[in-house]
């Protein structure tokens, strides 16, 4: 039996991965998160071996959120299951020890064997993903590939507009060490004001200034 923890901060969308999963007779969800603090909270009571993760969360991201509880439990195993598909996303959520990537495009059928492979310590992507990680290699576009897990949060928080202050609280961080991972970005990625940053997290996709709401 694979004993799995739901990551989504929508209720909706954990009650229909609930009954996808326990429909199987070797799968099963043991606990439901909707903040990382809570995902955290189940896992130092054990029992858990798959956490299936959305990226977009209230507060700290997926990514953070990934990196915090493999930190807890090496054991565990991650599948991020988000409307995320942009290569920065893909390649931070892997480097912080995510074995798998999903997009909610895929297949219910893809989602529950995605959680098995996982569970056995394969890797998994999605078709479409895989793709876009193709896709940037070939056209030199990995940019954000010189940030760490922790960085990419960062400015993926400054770009929404959060406050240092905010930030800090959100990724337990000290507003020094939040405004150190910043300049460590703009020097990294060659940006010397933070309207230069602004451009390069939306054309990577990290913040979507249409309005649209993300889910």
């Amino acid at each position: 039996m694979v004993n799995v923890l739901l990551l989504d901060d929508h209720a909706v969308v954990r009650t229909g991965y609930r009954r996808l999963i326990d429909a199987e007779p070797d799968l099963r969800v043991v606990a439901e998160a909707s903040t990382a603090d809570e995902a955290y909270a189940h896992l130092q009571l054990g029992g858990i071996d798959v956490a299936v993760v959305d990226l977009s969360l209230r507060g700290a991201s997926g990514v953070e959120a990934i990196r915090r509880l493999v930190a807890r439990d090496p054991q565990l195993r991650v599948m991020v299951l988000s409307m995320h598909d942009s290569p920065g996303y893909v390649t931070q959520a892997m480097r912080a020890g995510a074995l798998g990537y999903l997009s909610k495009s895929s297949e219910p059928g893809d989602m529950l064997d995605g959680i098995r492979a996982v569970a056995r310590g394969r890797r998994v992507l999605a078709p479409d993903v895989a793709r876009s990680l193709a896709d940037a290699s070939l056209d030199g576009d990995g940019l954000l590939n010189r940030l760490t897990p922790r960085e990419f949060e960062v400015l993926r928080l400054a770009a929404t507009g959060e406050a240092t202050h905010r930030i800090a609280s959100q990724m337990h961080l000290s507003p020094k060490t939040v405004l150190n991972h910043l300049s460590m970005v703009r020097q990294k990625l060659g940006a010397d004001s933070d309207f230069k940053l602004l451009r390069l997290a939306v054309r990577h996709g990290l913040v979507d200034l249409t309005g649209e709401a993300a889910c």
